[in-house]
């Protein structure tokens, strides 16, 4: 038996590929699938059966562009019409060499969610490993809120049932394979641990210590944040993707170009620093730093108007792409070529944000009173210290609560570390607010200087 881990950072998405006997089973693959394909040449093996736990949420599949590649055959849980792969039940069994993997119905994240169980014959009969997906992680359990507010007490109910009575008892020692690692959108409290097993989230999740109806009760009442690219992919992985290799490949564009581009309604998106954007950027263009891409771009960039990516040098944007790629955004026609010193070097408007250190937010402070707005997700507010006389608006609904936002006055905006606060301003700055300013280091740097928080 081999087996191997794969991680789409950004994401935290994660797949595997497991293989015995010349044959190899993917479990979940993203959609830039050749990682796959050179592992499984690497163990001399062909990938015959390609597994997806559920219809995801935060990135589109990769199993027909894996399967167009390899011609291997697709498998989903039976309680939704794909539009494309075969139909598996509870008590399916597979045998990918010395391995079985058999099928069990885990509703409850979603209602056609499945966990799949290994067991290598050549070893036991007993499992060895669980892949679970959305359904339980390290150190938490999947949201169970996509079906809306009506159906949150039964969806919770039918993941408690399927945890407690298909998972757990299949033994301590089995080893956990969960979708998603900490970071992901698809659970709030999953820790940062590669693995886990049966035996120590029994001991370790938080979660599973709570009794049904505690359980129930404290589902009905999370509203996580549901990023409005979910329903696109949503919709994408039931019907299929495109595969990749029917899209125009992104491309380097003059800046002649570009202006002709943002004249059509083009989206730009500048991946360079907070302090960078602040001190020069495209008017109108979009802030969201490269390693945050799979965080926010979802919230505020749609897939039908092209996307332009500005960067200072262009460097690496080959990872910059997958991003975009595994969100479906194949509407990512490239980058301004040169990056953004070509754009002020042809003499283009430029436009501009504030931007301060927390010294200067504190003595500013003394001497008036500006909009202080803080922009981080709400847990970090209710469980930590935030600025004294601060408003909370979290970054990626911030186009909801405009009204709540004085245009007249001062508007400082503050995150952890001053990421999340570029973005902000950048959305502010699109909507008319011309006096925004961003806190460079956020609140990390506030607790640092030893400045009074309340909580």
């Amino acid at each position: 038996m081999w087996f191997e881990h794969i991680v789409a950072e950004g994401l935290s998405q994660n797949s595997y590929i497991v293989g015995s006997g010349g044959q190899a089973a993917v479990i979940d693959p993203r959609r830039d699938c050749d990682p796959y394909l050179d592992r499984a040449d690497r163990h001399d093996a062909v990938i015959t059966h390609i597994f997806e736990t559920h219809r995801n949420e935060d990135y589109v599949s990769g199993a027909l562009e894996l399967a167009h590649r390899c011609n291997a055959k697709i498998y989903h849980g039976s309680r939704m019409d794909f539009a494309y792969g075969n139909t598996i039940r509870e008590g399916d069994r597979f045998t990918i060499g010395t391995l079985e993997l058999f099928i069990l119905e885990t509703p409850g994240h979603t209602e056609e969610s499945i966990t799949i169980v290994l067991v290598d014959s050549e070893v036991s009969r007993e499992p060895y490993m669980v892949f679970s997906g959305d359904t339980l992680f390290a150190g938490d359990i999947a949201r169970t809120d996509f079906f809306g507010p009506a159906r949150k007490a039964e969806m919770a109910e039918k993941i408690y049932d399927s945890i407690s009575i298909k998972i757990l008892p299949l033994g301590d020692g089995v080893i956990l394979c969960p979708a998603h690692g900490a970071g992901s959108a698809c659970g709030s409290e999953i820790v940062d641990h590669p693995f886990s097993t049966i035996g120590y989230e029994k001991r370790a999740n938080p979660v599973l210590a709570l009794k049904k109806d505690a359980f129930i009760a404290r589902r009905t009442t999370e509203s996580p944040y549901l990023p409005p690219y979910f329903r696109q992919m949503e919709n994408v992985n039931k019907e299929g993707p495109v595969l990749l290799n029917t899209l125009t490949r992104a491309q380097p564009f003059s800046v002649a170009a570009v202006t002709s581009l943002i004249a059509s309604g083009c989206q730009i998106v500048d991946i360079r620093s907070p302090t960078a954007f602040a001190a020069g950027h495209i008017p109108g263009s979009l802030s969201i730093w490269r390693d945050r891409i799979a965080s926010f771009a979802g919230w505020y960039l749609d897939y039908t108007r092209s996307l332009i990516l500005v960067d200072d040098f262009t460097c690496d944007l080959k990872t910059v792409f997958h991003h975009f790629v595994r969100m479906g955004y194949d509407n990512t026609a490239g980058w301004v070529a040169g990056g953004f010193h070509a754009w002020f070097r042809a003499a283009r408007p430029v436009a501009t944000t504030g931007a301060c250190t927390v010294q200067d937010l504190k003595e500013r402070l003394t001497r008036e009173k500006p909009f202080l707005l803080d922009v981080r997700e709400r847990k970090n507010r209710e469980r930590f210290e935030y600025i004294p006389g601060s408003q909370h608006v979290y970054v990626g609904e911030l186009p909801q609560h405009l009204l709540e936002i004085p245009k007249e006055r001062s508007i400082v905006i503050y995150c952890n570390s001053g990421y999340m606060g570029s973005l902000a301003a950048s959305v502010l700055a699109m909507h008319g607010f011309s006096d925004v300013t961003n806190v460079l280091g956020g609140m990390q740097a506030w607790i640092q200087a030893g400045y009074t928080v309340e909580r």
